[in-house]
């Protein structure tokens, strides 16, 4: 698997306000992105589990191939997503350690569209993002990241080394039909 990178970071304290982009930002073991509506316990979707709803990542193509299928113009933020990346298959790291910068994280689940962002962008985006929709994931080391960090797969021995649970303690991603 390539590295990646992180090109972007986005972020709103409330649900369903808009999204702004910050040069850096810290990701926080446990909780989240800082300053983010899951972090601080909100967000549309916050009685998911834990897991699943500390930060999203969406690949910056992906984006644009969605904008260009749907014939809308899709920025990044748009997606509500909280990372946007290039150069990693994000899929891929679906039931993976990962770090982003110093950070380390787990590929928790895909991240399906739902009809909450059509409502949202007043754009029909389901059918377009369905297998473009990135990935949940959720933080075990914290750090500040920022733009133009590398993002990249952790093999499990550099994780456990890093303070991962490992074992039974391992966290077991949500495999969402595709």
């Amino acid at each position: 698997m390539d590295d990646g990178v992180l090109t972007g970071i986005w972020l709103t304290s409330a649900a369903a306000a808009p999204m702004r982009r910050v040069p850096s930002a810290r990701l926080v073991a446990g909780v989240g992105l800082e300053g983010d509506r899951y972090a601080l316990g909100g967000g549309t979707w916050a009685a998911y589990p834990d897991l699943e709803k500390q930060v999203t990542l969406i690949d910056r193509a992906d984006v644009a191939a969605v904008a260009a299928e749907v014939g809308v113009p899709l920025g990044p933020g748009d997606t509500r997503r909280n990372l946007v990346t290039t150069g990693v298959g994000l899929p891929s790291l679906v039931g993976r350690w990962f770090a982003v910068g110093d950070a380390l994280l787990f590929g928790v689940k895909r991240c399906p569209p739902c009809t909450h962002l059509e409502r949202l962008t007043g754009a029909r985006l389901v059918k377009a993002m369905v297998h473009r929709g990135g990935i949940n994931a959720a933080v075990f080391a914290g750090a500040v990241v920022t733009e133009g960090a590398a993002v990249r797969a952790v093999p499990e021995e550099e994780a456990a080394r890093r303070g991962a649970p490992t074992g039974a303690d391992r966290p077991v991603p949500r495999i969402v039909p595709a």
